[in-house]
């Protein structure tokens, strides 16, 4: 079986906390050592002041450090040191009060507004954000410190609301990207709550925007707050602050600039400080889940180059199927009404049978499975036909949640895109299992084993103990099906699964999911450009074009005899029947786009046995020789059969 060889150092790496990798950064450590310093001081100041912070000395007035007060003393002979760090304490607190009041309501508003979308995004962006950040916020500012009687604690708050609006902005754009990550829509076809995967699955890949808001809201909110208490505003003299130290300091700037110092400095490296150590927790972050390595194939195998021809098999569909489809039509929004996608969609599967869908980029294969997992993009939705699985009907509307619990599992086409890059293999297969069978974390965790142990995979439990980056290509598609089958499915969805890997392991995973399918019993909707996957694993097939079912039937049936001009167009397409050293067959033109369909047939204007009848009006299903066969053309008596 192919394994991942990865460097020795990528896997150390991993095996090292945040907090190490943060430390091994020297600008980082510093400026977290200079953090943490800085509120440790502040907060032990009744033990670490040498003296009283209001006590005056007016024998001892405008003092330069000593050994007696290490940074000196003010104009009434107050120590500075006892000043900087009582006055850090108010300082540092309204700052942070500022920002968590900011990150909690921009991070909760954002990935609320991003994940849910709809009327509650719209009136989040334009009810909200639009209006916070129209505001001029040093006036509401002044008026809510006048308002409650200079309180700076009041005056923080403001600002904290005031400053979510940037943070609910840049959380709900980051939101909205990982919405559309494919392990996010794995998610939601195993079965998990809206809930869960935010916490699960979009946190934490909004996690380094919410940091660097985060540090950059503590440095602004440091400003603000030595500004505000610069103008007199919050605590009143003689309490100290950074801000009030350095308004007193530049009375006897000319006198005595040293005082503008200590305070100054202590502010100045607090913004600093704040910023680079947001931006090295970013980073470290980011490094936790970040591509080493390159996968190693060790294993090769050979498949056929196309199916093998054999005797044409009557295949009925069944009367009545596992999952049964119904005049199925996919639209998007468009001014003039609905725009048929996929239009008048109907077929069966039957239980332990494994139907293929066959056909060009953008003839609305796997907008068909998505459909069916409630899974369509923003402003594509089913607008009319129903289905129903094992007799129930089957929610096609979004959100459609628990398909998996509800029988159906999904095999993506990207296997390690569908994995979250945050969690071990583990840990999402126990998360499935979990929810699906309300076991304890210890028997999720045995059964997620015994799953990758029945997808073939060596080391199960290594394999289980590893992020998504450190599996190879066909490893990974194992861990997509051992997921699919976590919630034990009576049909499986595969888009392409063998797309994306290389041509060595693609008959390991085809051979696999076949064995699957027949010891358990599950249906399977295939969908593949490829007619070599087609013959291996499919009896029967759909061949869409422009979003039309174009011709049904048979697999050897479809291949030995078309009775579709573009079904025979696809078949000559096949590296099969190329002959050395001459140019492969291609289909001149392009599938029409949706709004550019032609009235009949949509073929015709790439088909040369059309005629003025193909183009005068719709073509509708003809039943083929073969049982259970339907095509959609006037001329299939003229297409020759297929040979080399």
């Amino acid at each position: 079986m192919a394994r991942q060889v990865t460097s020795r150092d990528a896997d150390d790496t991993l095996q090292i906390s945040i907090v190490r990798r943060i430390l091994r950064k020297p600008v980082a450590g510093i400026c977290l050592v200079y953090l943490v310093g800085v509120i440790g001081a502040c907060c032990a100041a009744p033990v670490l002041a040498p003296d009283n912070p209001l006590a005056q000395n007016l024998s001892a007035v405008e003092q330069g450090p000593s050994w007696t007060h290490l940074l000196g003393t003010d104009e009434l002979g107050r120590d500075v040191l006892s000043r900087l760090l009582y006055g850090g304490r108010p300082t540092l607190l309204g700052a942070a009060e500022a920002v968590v009041v900011a990150i909690v309501l921009g991070v909760v508003l954002g990935i609320s507004s991003g994940y849910l979308g709809g009327w509650f995004d719209r009136i989040i962006g334009r009810a909200l954000v639009d209006v916070g950040l129209s505001v001029p916020m040093i006036i509401i500012l002044l008026t809510v410190l006048i308002v409650f009687d200079e309180s700076m604690t009041a005056g923080m708050i403001a600002f904290g609301v005031l400053a979510s609006m940037g943070v609910l902005r840049v959380v709900r754009s980051a939101t909205l990207a990982a919405r559309e990550e494919l392990y996010v829509s794995a998610a939601r076809v195993s079965g998990l709550s809206g809930a869960r995967i935010v916490i699960r699955h979009i946190f934490p890949a909004v996690t380094g925007p919410i940091i660097v808001q985060a540090t950059i809201l503590g440095s602004t909110a440091l400003v603000v707050q030595g500004g505000l208490s610069y103008l007199g505003l919050g605590a009143p003299p003689p309490a100290p602050t950074w801000g009030g130290m350095i308004e007193e300091a530049q009375q006897l700037i000319i006198g005595d600039s040293w005082l503008l110092v200590p305070a100054g400095l202590a502010l100045g490296l607090s913004v600093v400080a704040l910023g680079l150590l947001g931006d090295a927790i970013r980073d470290a972050s980011q490094e936790r889940w970040s591509v080493r390595g390159q996968p190693v194939v060790t294993r090769h195998l050979t498949r056929a180059h196309g199916p093998a021809v054999a005797d044409p098999v009557p295949a009925p569909a069944p009367a009545d199927g596992l999952l049964v489809v119904r005049n199925l039509t996919i639209s998007m929004a468009a001014p003039d009404g609905d725009l048929p996608i996929v239009r008048d969609l109907s077929f069966q599967i039957a239980a332990g049978e494994v139907l293929g869908v066959i056909g060009e980029s953008g003839c609305g294969k796997t907008l068909t499975v998505l459909s069916l997992l409630g899974l369509l993009p923003k402003g594509i939705y089913v607008s009319a036909g129903d289905a129903f699985l094992a007799g129930q009907p089957l929610s096609l509307a979004p959100p459609a949640r628990g398909h998996l619990s509800n029988g159906i599992g999904m095999i993506f086409q990207e296997p390690v895109p569908s994995l979250d890059p945050v969690y071990t293999v583990g840990s999402q297969l126990s998360e499935v299992v979990r929810i699906k069978l309300r076991v304890s974390r210890s028997e999720a965790r045995r059964q997620a084993v015994d799953l990758l142990r029945l997808v073939h995979l060596d080391e199960p439990e290594q394999v289980a103990s590893s992020y998504p980056y450190q599996l190879s290509g066909g490893m990974a598609q194992r861990v997509s099906i051992a997921r699919a089958l976590a919630g034990d499915p009576i049909l499986l969805m595969a888009d392409e699964p063998t797309t994306a890997l290389d041509v060595s392991v693609q008959a390991e995973i085809l051979d696999l999911l076949s064995s699957l399918t027949d010891e358990r019993g599950m249906g399977m909707l295939l969908v593949t450009h490829d007619w070599g996957v087609l013959a291996d694993m499919c009896e029967r097939a759909l061949v869409l074009y422009a979003g039309e079912l174009v011709e049904t039937g048979t697999v050897a049936s479809l291949w030995a005899h078309p009775r579709h001009p573009y079904t025979a167009r696809l078949i000559k397409a096949n590296p099969y029947f190329a002959t050395p050293g001459a140019a492969l067959t291609t289909i001149s033109g392009v599938v029409p786009e949706p709004g550019n369909r032609p009235a009949g047939c949509a073929f015709a204007d790439r088909c040369e046995l059309a005629s003025d009848d193909c183009r005068s009006h719709s073509i509708p299903l003809i039943a083929s020789h073969t049982e259970g066969g339907f095509h959609r053309c006037l001329h299939s008596e003229r297409i020759a059969p297929i040979s080399k």
